[in-house]
């Protein structure tokens, strides 16, 4: 089956919801979801594991979903992962080019990969992913791509993202008893970007901020390089246990006066806007008006939105930001949003939905912020999967090429023998036909 036609799976293990999806690349480079699931989420805080029973639990459901709206069992999945237990960082590897002619293979790409892998982490981490950003070829820098070129020392600065290995593999662990085979862990802010942002963006540099349960995942991008990824360990359900705290009310109320009625901008309009919460069995009324509850959301969303603009400075791009802020997540959908970041990042604000990459009878279920991670981690599976057969077949040529010389050697050898044995067999020849000559002229 070719790669336009396989079907890829996904899960997003998130704090408030599971989505597992199935889908394939189309003809006009869209991804048409031919299976779609989700449940809340139980047993996941801020991306970490606390309860594996209660995570498998809700894997299995989403999954059952995705069995009953389109018949497909999904077997091996991308899974996204994020949380507060990841970090980035970044770090330069160097090699000798292996090659004898010294020119730059992609096995001598791979090679300084592994290598990376190997010496960047610290104890109790693991690498989760390597992310080139240039070479250096001897002395000469701002390489994006070396191979073929000559050389004889090859450098490479990567951006290196990591997890405690603990926290993944407790993430592998529900996947696996769910039934089902992780082929790979996919960074959510990265799969939120692929399916949100545009080439254009990416190239011009841009912000991504994707504002989930449980956390804020950041990813920035600088000529079509991720240069900066972040998880922010606040996300809309720190809003819901603010808004519980500070009215005094049950979590249910608080997150449906956060849907239905918040606002990242506190007005004074708002003071005439009044609610009548139910009290517990045998207690009164609360009254609440809509200028307090929008006070907890806008103080909240300030600290998150601050915190990003820390990021963006550790990024170096504070002043070069063209493409602006693109913000997707559930809690994109939070009213005045817009607004409230444009003021506070003096940026332009774009609020995401992927649908310019999605098709199929699920589409206009999906097409919404709170689907980008998922969307993007069938996206980035794609990519993936295509990385892996284009690397297959350059393995493939590499052996072949290799075995070339080894085959010509090897005929040369053949022909010379050949000719070597033909050599003798003439001369025996000739040595006979002397011998004869001899014996005929001794018997006259």
């Amino acid at each position: 089956m070719d790669n336009k036609s396989e079907i890829i799976a996904a899960i997003d293990i998130g704090t408030t919801k599971i989505v597992a999806l199935a889908g394939r690349k189309t003809e006009n480079n869209r991804f048409e979801i031919l299976g779609f699931g989700t449940t809340s989420s139980k047993g996941i805080k801020r991306g970490v594991v606390l309860n594996i029973d209660e995570t498998v639990k809700s894997i299995r459901i989403a999954l059952d979903k995705v069995y009953q709206s389109s018949g497909i069992r999904l077997n091996e999945v991308f899974v996204g992962i994020a949380g507060q237990h990841v970090r980035s960082t970044k770090s330069r590897s160097t090699i000798k080019v292996s090659s004898p002619d010294s020119i730059i293979s992609q096995k001598d790409i791979k090679d300084l990969e592994d290598l990376m892998r190997q010496i960047i982490s610290e104890a109790g981490e693991e690498v989760l992913d390597v992310i080139p950003q240039s070479y250096i070829v001897d002395k000469e820098t701002g390489i994006e791509n070396p191979v073929g070129m000559y050389g004889n020392i090859l450098q490479g600065n990567y951006h290196i993202i990591l997890g405690q290995m603990s926290m993944v593999n407790n993430i592998k662990k529900c996947v696996t008893i769910s039934g089902l085979k992780v082929k790979t862990l996919i960074l959510e802010p990265l799969a939120s970007s692929e399916a949100v942002l545009s080439d254009l963006e990416k190239k011009s540099g841009v912000v991504m901020m994707d504002i989930g349960g449980g956390t804020t995942d950041l990813a920035i991008y600088k000529d079509n390089k991720v240069i900066h990824t972040a998880v922010i360990p606040i996300g809309g359900n720190t809003i819901t246990n603010d808004i519980q705290q500070e009215l005094g009310i049950l979590e249910k109320q608080a997150e449906e006066l956060k849907i239905n009625f918040g606002s990242a901008i506190q007005e004074k309009s708002q003071e005439s806007t009044i609610f009548s919460i139910e009290g517990l069995k045998g207690r009164e009324e609360k009254e609440i008006t809509l200028k307090d509850l929008s006070a907890i959301i806008q103080a909240r969303m300030e600290e998150i939105l601050h915190t990003v603009m820390f990021q963006i400075e550790s990024a170096g791009i504070k002043g070069n930001i063209p493409g602006g802020i693109v913000i997707t997540g559930g809690g994109s959908l939070l009213k005045n949003l817009k607004q409230l970041a444009s003021f506070i990042t003096n940026n332009d604000i774009r609020i995401a939905y992927p649908t310019e990459y999605i098709e199929g009878k699920f589409s206009g279920d999906i097409n919404k912020p709170q689907y980008s991670t998922a969307i993007g981690l069938i996206m980035k599976g794609y990519m993936y999967n295509s990385q892996k057969t284009e690397y297959s077949i350059f393995e493939k040529l590499n052996e072949e090429q290799k075995k070339e010389p080894e085959i010509i050697e090897e005929e040369k050898s053949k022909q010379h023998k050949e000719k070597e044995n033909h050599g003798n067999k003439k001369f025996f020849n000739i040595i006979k036909k002397s011998v004869n000559k001899l014996l005929e002229d001794e018997e006259e």
